[in-house]
C-alpha cells in the first residue's frame, strides 16, 4: 500500500510528464515565424558565410561577358580580400586585370565601410591615372559587367529592411527567402528577393525587381565548393532580364587566410602591384 507521501510524488511526476506534452504540442501549434530567424538574421548571416569568410582571401578569377546572341568578351584578373575586424565591419579589395588589352594592367581598389559610403579608386594605365569613383556610381556597372560596383563589396544590410516571406526548397536544398527593401527612395530597385542556403547561409539566388514590381536582375550561385573548409560559390552568374546581357564568374583558384599585407591597398600598389599577390 502507497503512502501518502508516495502518491504526492507520482502525481506530480504524472503533471510533470503532462506539462512536457503540452509545452511540444503548442509549439507544433506555432506560426513559422515564431520559431525561424528573423529575415535581418538571416541576411547578416549571409553576409557573413558569402563577403567575410577568412581573414583575408584570394582567387584568380574569370568573368565572361554574354549578350543575348552568344557573343563573349572574356576578362580575366586576381581579386583579394582583407577584413578588418568582424564579420560586418571594414573591408578592403584589391583586384588587378590581365586581359583583355584594353584593361590589362587596371586595377582597382575598394575601401568597404558599415553604415556610409564606400571608397573607391580605379588605376587606368592608358592614361596613367588613379581615377576615384564617386559615391552615387556605386550602382554602375563594373567593367561593363551585369554586376555593379556595390555587388563586387556587397550592399550595406542598414540600407534595407529584411522580412523573411517564407522557407522553400531550390536545387533540392532547403532555403529561406528574405524579402529586402531599399529603406531610402534614391535606390534604383524597388526590392529584392533572397534565397539562403539554410545549412551553410550562402545566397543560392537572388532576383531584383524594379520600381514597377518587373523582374529584371537575376543572381545564381552555379557552383559551392569546400575551400580550406569553407564552403565558397565559385561559380556565380548575373543575369538581365530586360536585356538578355550575363555575366558570368568562375574561380580558377582561390584561398583563404594567406596572410595579405595591409600595405598593398594603397595608392602605390595600385599603379604598381606587387607580382607574388597578383599572380
Amino acid at each position: 500500500m502507497k503512502t501518502k507521501f508516495q502518491r504526492r510524488l507520482m502525481r506530480e511526476a504524472r503533471y510533470a510528464v503532462t506539462k512536457r506534452w503540452w509545452i511540444w504540442i503548442i509549439a507544433g501549434l506555432l506560426p513559422l515565424q515564431a520559431l525561424a530567424l528573423s529575415g535581418e538574421e538571416v541576411m547578416k548571416k549571409s553576409q557573413a558565410a558569402f563577403l567575410y569568410p577568412g581573414k583575408d582571401f584570394k582567387a584568380r578569377v574569370v568573368m565572361k561577358l554574354i549578350n543575348k546572341d552568344g557573343q563573349e568578351r572574356v576578362r580575366e584578373l586576381t581579386m583579394l580580400r582583407k577584413n578588418v575586424g568582424e564579420a560586418g565591419g571594414e573591408q578592403k579589395y584589391f583586384m588587378y586585370f590581365f586581359q583583355p588589352a584594353d584593361v590589362k594592367d587596371m586595377t582597382f581598389m575598394t575601401y568597404k565601410y558599415p553604415a556610409r559610403d564606400d571608397d573607391r579608386w580605379m588605376f587606368i594605365p592608358a592614361i596613367n591615372m588613379v581615377k576615384r569613383i564617386a559615391a552615387q556610381d556605386k550602382r554602375s556597372s563594373f567593367v561593363g559587367s551585369d554586376f555593379t560596383y556595390e555587388d563586387v563589396s556587397g550592399r550595406d544590410l542598414e540600407d534595407d529592411t529584411h522580412a523573411l516571406e517564407r522557407e522553400e526548397k531550390i536545387g533540392g536544398r532547403d532555403c529561406y527567402v528574405v524579402k529586402s527593401t531599399p529603406k531610402g527612395s534614391d535606390a534604383d530597385f524597388g526590392y529584392k528577393l533572397t534565397w539562403v542556403d539554410k545549412a551553410n547561409f550562402l545566397p543560392l539566388k537572388e532576383e531584383q525587381y524594379d520600381k514597377k514590381g518587373a523582374r529584371y536582375k537575376l543572381f545564381t550561385a552555379d557552383e559551392v565548393a569546400d575551400v580550406q573548409g569553407i564552403p565558397t560559390v565559385v561559380k556565380r552568374s548575373m543575369k538581365n532580364l530586360q536585356t538578355g546581357h550575363r555575366t558570368e564568374v568562375a574561380y580558377l583558384k582561390s584561398g583563404y587566410n594567406l596572410g595579405i599585407e595591409d600595405s598593398l591597398f594603397t595608392e602605390r600598389f595600385l599603379r604598381q602591384p606587387p607580382r607574388k599577390w597578383i599572380d
